[in-house]
């Protein structure tokens, strides 16, 4: 039985878009090779905003272990390096004029370590996210209760319910998690 103003289907298309999102960000975690999704996470001090790097330049793979950064507007050059060296990446960005190499070394144990932090960090943000979906539904079915506008039997199925589909994204981000892990710790 459906409740009223209640979607289940909205919570966990909510959820899984944590995942999805998780997918993204992992997807960007350097394993040794050149990608230009490598940069998708870092977000560039431009013009006043925080712009994601594709809104300020072109990111090419020339060859397999080098990122080719072109950035459209001189001015911008700095900022870019910047938002590089910041990240979490861990790269040492080198300009000639317009343009930025970014020489993807070879993974040594302690780097394959760290990045396998850094994707525990993104996972567990993700984690987060999916508990906040939980508790947002959650709290929703209390309003219902509270508003009598569904029965407490109705409320407790709904949110068995909304704890079935937190546990199914939650052992998925960790599916996730471990796929990506295996891959970095490859040697």
């Amino acid at each position: 039985m459906a409740t009223p103003d209640f979607d289940l289907n909205d919570i966990k298309r909510r959820m899984q878009g944590a995942v999805s999102s998780l997918s993204k960000d992992l997807g960007s975690l350097r394993t040794g090779r050149a990608t230009p999704s490598l940069l998708d996470p870092i977000q560039v001090d431009a013009y006043g905003a925080a712009m994601p790097m594709s809104q300020v330049a072109t990111v090419s793979v020339p060859e397999p272990r080098l990122l080719s950064i072109s950035v459209w507007d001189r001015g911008m050059i700095s900022a870019v390096e910047k938002a590089i060296r910041e990240s979490d990446l861990g790269l040492n960005p080198q300009t000639e004029g317009q343009t930025i190499r970014l020489r993807i070394p070879e993974m040594n144990e302690q780097r394959r370590k760290e990045m396998v932090k850094v994707a525990h960090k993104y996972t567990e943000e993700a984690r987060v996210a999916v508990r906040h979906v939980r508790r947002d539904g959650l709290d929703h079915l209390k309003k219902l209760l509270k508003d009598s506008a569904i029965s407490e039997d109705d409320e407790k199925r709904q949110a068995g319910e909304v704890q079935k589909a937190t546990d199914q994204h939650i052992a998925e981000i960790d599916g996730v998690l471990a796929s990506k892990e295996k891959e970095i710790m490859q040697v």
